[in-house]
This record gives C-alpha cells, structure tokens and sequence, in this order.
C-alpha cells in the first residue's frame, strides 16, 4: 500500500498502535488509579508537546476533542455588540464558518470572501472585508481546498489595524509546516492530531495569546477549565487563569496517548527537516503531474505550496476507488484527486500514482 492521503488521515505508526495498547493494559489492569500518576501527567505533557510544535507557552495551551469544540469555546468568548462582523474565506474548511453562520439569529453578521482562482485569497480582498465592525477573522493557515499558505503574518498586520482579532485553523499546516503563533502575530490558532500530526481522532488544541487569558471569558464551561477542578466545588466556577480556562470536559486518554505517540515522531525528526523534505516531495509530484498534462491546481509560487496537490479529473471519486483497487490511498475533494505525500513517502510513489492514474 502507498499512503499518500496525510492531509485527511496521518497514517497510523507502529509507535502509536503500542501507545494505544500500553493505555488499554493500564486502563484493564489499574482502572481509574491510573488518572492520577499517569493519565492526568499525560494530559499535561500532551499540553507541553503541542506548545513546542507551535512555539507557545503550555499555559497558553486548551486542549479539546475537536477543534469544533475550540471554536465554540471561542465564539463564545467574544463580544459581538459594537463588533458583529465575522470574516473568514470560501477556501476554508466548513466547520470554521458553520460557528458563526450558527449565531446570525443573535446579530452576528459573517462575511465569506471569495477566491477569484479557487487557490488563494488575496489579502487586498480580506482587508476590503476588514473594518472597524468586524469582531473576528477566522481562517486557514493552510487552505484544505488547495494547499495553499496563507501569509498570517501579513493578515495579522491588516486585522489588528481594525482592532479585529485573527484566529487561524492550523490542522493542515502544524506538523507538515513550521509554526510560530507569535511571529506569525495570531491571536488564536487551532489544529489537531487527525493529520500531519499522526495522532489520529478525538484529540485538538487551541491556542489563546497570552494577552487575552485575563481578558476573555467562554461562555461554555467545563470541569477541566475549572482552576481547582478536582475541589469539586459546585456553588462557585472559578476559571483557570491561563488558557486552561477554554477547557471543556474530560479528555479521551486513548486520543491523547496516540497523539503522544506521535508527536514524539513528529519531534524527533524535526518539523523543519519534515517541511523540507514534504515540499520536495510536494515540488516532485507537481512537475511529474504537469509532465502528464493533469495540470493540478496550486499556488502559483513554491513559497506558497505545502504538502497538498490536487490534481482535477471529471470522476475524482471513481479514480480514488480506482487507484485503491492498485495500493494507492488519496482522497476525492470538490472534483479533484487530493494528493498529499509526508516524510514518509518516496518520489517513486507519485510515479507510479501518475501512471495508474493516467491509464486509459
């Protein structure tokens, strides 16, 4: 089998599946007595490993099950009375949209900017939709649609001139790409183990700049993002005074034992070794791609692409069952084949891929 559909699914390494079987042995042989020297520990070091990758602080860390759960737990934080407006893109995944289409019954007004070539955004048009009304910008750093990198940096620029916060979805760049939430200026930034972190489902993280935790209050609650959790106090919600505060309820210890497992990967190769040699394979099936006609749809310049390819075809979904039947798991996004090779991956695999995929 060739595994070239990261960007959906990390593929699963024989580090985790011993994870997830240590956890099983201990949830069978200690029960619950495991939490207190183990499982809460682990919660803890998971806090710290996705601080690392992101280049934050661990108490500006909240861990979550999705990030449809960071984004409510942010969407709820925020004050929409002199600022309504909530801009994000037609590139971004549904799910950051859908959190604040869902509140236009309360007032809140969601701007959806448009791409003119279905690959980029471009950041004249975000400032256009960018004004003194606009609570919040909530997009990708890296775009599912294309693979595209969005320049956060410069976004960040344009979005605090208005008094706006930027929030960034970082699940298809953190592990595959080098992040720095405070170079690149975000305010928020959210991803997960699903993808490019090999931690598999059920597990995310939000980062909150440090500047907010005193000033941002969820307006959903649970026991974890409690200060004291385990006083049990239940007359009194005292919120943790770090990021901790946008904590929801328990979390999964499978999930964050596979997310261990691979972040421990992810961090032993490094993540800029990982970049380099992603985009390499990235810039190798692109030309291969092109040398066949099958003209795939990319950023325009190689700064801009990350380790997403998509590749048009008329039946994208019969040709992903197609190359399944000879080894090949890619995925069928909005009439496309989206290819998606990691460090795990070699030049020869797109060789082959091109060459089933353009037999007649």
């Amino acid at each position: 089998m060739r595994y070239l559909n990261s960007c959906s699914l990390g593929a699963l390494s024989t580090r985790t599946r011993l994870a997830l079987a240590e956890y099983l042995d201990q949830w069978d042989g200690r029960g619950a007595a495991a939490w207190y020297d183990s499982w809460l520990p682990a919660v803890e070091r998971l806090r710290q490993g996705y601080a690392r990758v992101i280049g934050a602080e661990p108490t500006s860390v909240s861990l979550h099950a999705s990030v449809s759960s960071a984004l409510s737990a942010v969407g709820s934080a925020l004050d929409y009375g002199s600022r309504p407006k909530v801009v994000t893109t037609s590139l971004d995944f549904p799910t950051v949209a859908y959190q604040w289409l869902a509140k236009t019954a309360t007032g809140v007004e969601v701007v959806i900017v448009e791409s003119p070539d279905g690959t980029t955004v471009p950041l004249e048009r975000l400032a256009e939709a960018i004004d003194e009304r606009t609570a919040l910008v909530a997009t990708s750093h890296v775009f599912y649609t294309s693979g595209a990198i969005q320049d956060l940096a410069a976004l960040a620029a344009i979005t605090h001139a208005q008094g706006a916060l930027l929030l960034a979805d970082g699940y298809q760049a953190a592990g595959q790409v080098c992040v720095d939430v405070g170079a690149l200026g975000v305010d928020f930034y959210c991803g997960g183990g699903l993808k490019w972190l090999l931690g598999g489902s059920g597990i995310a993280f939000l980062y909150v700049r440090p500047e907010l935790h005193s000033v941002l209050t969820p307006g959903v609650a649970g026991w974890f993002g409690h200060a004291a959790p385990f006083r049990f106090d239940s007359h009194t919600l005292e919120r943790a005074a770090d990021a901790r505060r946008f904590d929801l309820g328990t979390p999964s210890m499978a999930a964050i034992h596979a997310q261990l497992a691979g972040l421990s990967l992810i961090e032993e190769i490094g993540v800029a070794a990982i970049e380099r040699t992603t985009r390499t394979l990235a810039e190798d099936l692109i030309a291969l791609s092109c040398a066949h006609g099958l003209r795939p749809r990319v950023a325009d310049r190689s700064e801009q692409r990350s380790g997403i390819v998509m590749i048009p075809r008329r039946d994208a979904r019969s040709d992903v069952a197609r190359l399944a039947e000879c080894g090949f798991i890619v995925d069928a996004r909005l009439g496309h084949v989206r290819v998606s090779p990691y460090f795990y991956n070699l030049p020869e695999d797109h060789r082959q891929l091109v060459e089933q995929l353009t037999r007649e």
